[in-house]
């Protein structure tokens, strides 16, 4: 029910843009590679390839069956090898820029689905995206993307783009522009071989207040350290939760860089710890201020249990530790009972200030230096799994890694079994893959086995859409001119994953030359709709909270079968184990495709969570079957040119005008606003009153011409009902080829007047607008083409809407 959803709201978009006269590319691909194929075709026995084919040929009957009209002929399927092929190609023009490297990194592996996860796929918990599965950790060989060279303009373009905040707030986030400083520790200890520790703060204002540093598990020094420290690598070994404060003592120290006298410090007592909680993030290096922030404040009452904690910066009152609000100013302990002796004179400076001149200092002394940094990784793209685009690259023990020439792609997956898939890597057991020819030297090598991550197929598909057929190149020159996207729907899962990537591979793209995306910040998508899930009817036992099955419980009363009780009854997002999933194919057999397709629009706000409740659908079809019957009457009338708007009565100006109002009403909020549930509740209004004013002596002319603005109105939501009704009126033309219509409000020139006569109200009567500036003689003739006026008329009081008389 959820493509059901997006693709018809994307449908009902599509349409109306034409009916306004523009191009539309409304195209449909498959992302079709990935774990989810091949887990499926693994239980079955089957090629991955052929439960692609089959559940594309299932999706695309369902596609036709709720009458989505996509670009057929721009279809795209990412597993086929004439798409691929330029998935690799853009891998390799990546490999050429220095933007792909492989290296060695402990790696997020998914011990269910044996593969690994980059860091976007590993939940809060810890927990992989797809399996659910506890992922560990592994070091392993990989291939990596360097998207965060592109971090500035990632961060900065969201600000140009027409999405909702709250996707933007995420990859805000998730990109995280840090501004602060890079600060050197120096370090006294000859077991390693660095000298110093390099950490980013962005509180270069608390330098003074250091008294520990903390290291990730992967840091370099210790890395270093643990060759030769068994206990080291037991704790490196041990499950650590990141919230974790375990910490390991290192037999080294730091110093503060520079003391207060802005002098470089030879102090070193600064303890250093291997710490959990400290993340591969910028240098993987902490600064411990137990006085300015709590995690430090924590660590530091565990492992140096009684030992007192510093603080420089304070506000005016008497702040309890630890003090982490950034703003304030420095004091030494003449002000603060924890504070240092002398800190020179960074005393009474606000931390604004302090972090510039501390910055100044450190710089000029080489031990520091202002930067920004970015919470975002390099992407990590290697899969250990069959169903993806093979890496083009070759390992040649005389030239090393070698790019795949051009003219050699795609490197094509080979046709295999899937009884070697759950043995490690599943492309290095196929030898007539993996062994071939350096593409340099012509001699021995070995392919690439790794496969590619899938969001590298679905990052770039919207290039492939402009030209889908070209072999020589991703998109012509001249069809990516047609670029960016100007709307995008998809849901908010996609927020930090499939948009970011996008993000990236278009600048990419733009920067290779193969667009001209200066003018839109080299951005995909101009405008962003998400919409909401769609929650099913749930059943559950009131007594356990156990999902029920459709079959155990009496629909016509919601009981129980089995126990006599009623069941709890909840909308919850659909899911097998919940037994509330609805198939669209059996709705749409039942109720039929327009009923199905305006009851989905019609449920809720675009953005809203929807609740499908099949039992509500019958208001729609009641609807469109008056429409239908509708339309037999309205053949009945003779089909001729509408008539004139300057030759219609009052009634009729009124009718026309209410007609014109829904007609302005729909284009807005399908156009403007994307609030699509209300023009399925304008098109029911507009129907009332057309049906209305059938009793009344309106003319014919007109009400079959509001009909007919009624039925192009309709024309994207329920595009059969609209046909059909469109073809009874005796069109030869498919309604699809006519605009929407264009038309505004007639000013009335006449206007109702209130008659009282001696005080009491006798009638209304319809005049024009400037009658309360004629004569008495011309308003009473006019009033009394309609109420009898009797006896000499004494005098008039005139209001705009409002004629008294007294006799």
């Amino acid at each position: 029910m959820g493509h059901l959803r997006v693709y018809t709201i994307s449908d009902v978009m599509a349409r109306f843009k034409r009916l306004r006269g523009y191009k539309v590319i409304h195209p449909m691909g498959w992302d079709a590679f990935g774990l989810p194929a091949e887990n499926a075709a693994i239980e079955r026995g089957i090629n991955p390839s052929e439960w692609t084919e089959q559940n594309i040929g299932k999706m695309k009957s369902q596609m036709s069956n709720f009458l989505a009209d996509f670009d057929w002929d721009r279809e795209v399927n990412t597993s086929s090898p004439d798409y691929y092929k330029f998935t690799q190609k853009i891998f390799l023009m990546m490999y050429e820029r220095g933007l792909v490297y492989q290296k060695e990194a402990e790696i997020n592996w998914d011990p269910v689905d044996m593969t690994v996860l980059a860091n976007e796929q590993v939940d809060a918990q810890g927990k992989s995206w797809r399996s659910g599965a506890i992922v560990e950790k592994k070091l392993l060989k990989q291939w990596f993307i360097g998207i965060t060279k592109y971090a500035k303009q990632l961060n900065q373009d969201l600000d140009q783009l027409d999405w909702p905040e709250r996707v933007k707030l995420m990859q805000k986030n998730w990109i995280g522009e840090s501004h602060g400083a890079e600060i050197v520790f120096p370090i006294d200890n000859t077991t390693a071989d660095s000298s110093n520790i390099t950490v980013f703060t962005s509180r270069p204002d608390t330098l003074f207040s250091v008294q520990f540093l903390a290291l990730s598990m992967n840091h370099p020094i210790v890395t270093e350290l643990a060759k030769s420290d068994p206990q080291l690598v037991k704790f490196i070994n041990s499950t650590y939760d990141i919230d974790s404060k375990a910490g390991y003592k290192l037999n080294l120290s730091a110093t503060i860089p520079m003391n207060a006298s802005n002098e470089q410090s030879q102090h070193f007592n600064i303890p250093i710890y291997v710490a959990p909680y400290v993340i591969d993030y910028g240098h993987g290096a902490v600064m411990g201020c137990p006085g300015h922030d709590t995690r430090d404040f924590e660590f530091w009452k565990l492992h140096q249990p009684g030992k007192p904690v510093v603080q420089v910066v304070a506000n005016d009152t008497n702040t309890p530790m630890p003090y982490t609000e950034k703003t304030g100013s420095l004091q030494d302990s003449s002000s603060l009972p924890s504070g240092l002796p002398d800190i020179g004179e960074y005393k009474g400076m606000t931390t604004t200030q302090a972090q510039t001149t501390i910055v100044d200092n450190l710089t000029r002394l080489s031990l520091g230096k202002s930067t920004i940094n970015y919470r975002i990784r390099d992407w990590l793209i290697s899969r250990q799994r069959y169903w993806g685009a093979p890496i083009p690259i070759i390992h040649c023990e005389s030239c090393g890694p070698v790019a795949v020439p051009d003219e050699q792609l795609p490197v094509v997956l080979p046709v295999t079994t899937t009884t070697s898939f759950k043995q490690g890597n599943p492309l290095a057991n196929v030898d007539s893959f993996v062994n071939c020819k350096c593409p340099k030297c012509n001699g021995p090598a070995k392919r690439e086995t790794d496969t590619m991550d899938t969001f590298m197929d679905s990052s770039w598909y919207y290039f492939r859409y402009l030209d889908s057929k070209n072999t020589e190149a991703i998109a012509s020159p001249e069809a990516v001119k047609d670029m960016p996207v100007n709307l995008y729907i998809g849901g908010i899962e996609h927020a930090i994953l499939h948009l970011l990537y996008s993000r990236f591979i278009s600048k990419f793209l733009n920067d290779a030359g193969v667009w001209h995306g200066e003018p839109y910040h080299s951005e995909p998508f101009t405008k962003l709709i998400t919409q909401g899930m769609v929650h099913g009817k749930t059943y559950s036992d009131p007594d356990n909270g156990r999902f029920l099955k459709p079959h155990e419980v009496d629909m016509s009363t919601n009981v129980i079968h089995e126990t006599g009780k009623t069941a709890a009854i909840s909308f919850e997002k659909m899911s097998k184990s919940k037994y509330n999933g609805a198939d669209p194919g059996e709705c749409i057999a039942k109720y039929g495709a327009d009923a199905t397709r305006a009851h989905m629009l019609f449920s809720a706000p675009i953005s809203d969570v929807l609740t499908w409740n099949e039992d509500s659908i019958s208001g729609i079809d009641r609807w469109l079957r008056r429409v239908i019957s509708m339309s037999e009457k309205m053949a009945e009338y003779p089909q001729s040119k509408p008539v004139e708007p300057g030759s219609f009565n009052h009634d009729e100006v009124l009718f026309y005008n209410e007609i014109v109002k829904y007609v302005s009403h729909i284009e807005k909020s399908i156009e403007v606003d994307f609030q699509f549930n209300t023009i399925v509740s304008d098109m029911m209004k507009m129907t009332n009153l057309i049906n209305d004013v059938v009793k009344n002596k309106l003319r014919s002319e007109l009400i079959v011409d509001s009909f007919k603005k009624l039925l192009v109105c309709m024309s994207s939501a329920t595009p059969a009902t609209a046909e059909e009704c469109w073809e009874v009126l005796g069109n030869t033309e498919s309604i699809f080829h006519e605009a929407y219509p264009e038309c505004s409000p007639i000013e009335l020139n006449n206007q109702q007047y209130n008659i009282f006569i001696n005080g009491k109200m006798q009638g209304v009567i319809v005049s024009t607008k400037d009658l309360i500036e004629k004569t008495e003689k011309d308003i009473i003739n006019e009033i009394s083409k309609t109420i009898k006026v009797e006896g000499e008329v004494k005098k008039i009081i005139k209001k705009s809407k409002m004629i008294s008389i007294v006799c």
